[in-house]
């Protein structure tokens, strides 16, 4: 029989590692209460094929969160779902700026600084510009009515 070594399987916080009776007492709390979260959508295990849950650590603290805002703070299981929607959705907008942060740094690091910007002119003319230089002053020969109208 093959031995596996310690550091062959280390598990990182999302690895599905725990049985939902050993994922309960982690977060103190019954297992029944596991599956009506679980039904809820509050905190969603990873799934054997079997169809038997199981929860990684990161699964275990959400539950204690979930808790503790049930309990010591009074939210409804409703609005915990909402406070959980709005954390992922506020963790995806952090993750997406770093992106186009790091989007912007490799492009000024690959091209340098950018040295021409756009600008329109109040007439709605786009042009080209250095970094730094005024609008040119050219002065429009449109004629613009304006006509009100009467609704």
């Amino acid at each position: 029989m093959a031995r596996i070594e310690a550091s062959a399987f280390s598990p990182d916080d999302d690895t599905p590692v725990f049985v939902i009776s050993v994922a309960a007492e982690l977060a103190g709390m019954h297992a029944q209460t596991l599956r009506q979260y679980d039904r809820l959508g509050l905190v969603t295990p990873s799934r054997t094929r079997g169809g038997g849950r199981r929860y990684s650590q990161r699964d275990v603290a959400l539950l204690r969160e979930v808790q503790r805002l049930s309990q010591e703070e009074g939210v409804s299981l409703a609005g915990i779902a909402r406070i959980l929607e709005l954390e992922n959705q506020v963790d995806a907008l952090r993750a997406r700026v770093a992106e186009l942060a790091a989007e912007v740094e490799a492009l000024e690091a690959g091209s340098g600084r950018t040295t021409r910007v756009f600008s329109v002119s109040p007439t709605g003319d786009v042009y080209a510009a250095r970094l730094g230089e005024r609008p040119r002053a050219t002065r429009s020969q449109a004629l613009v009515v304006w006509r009100p109208t009467r609704h």
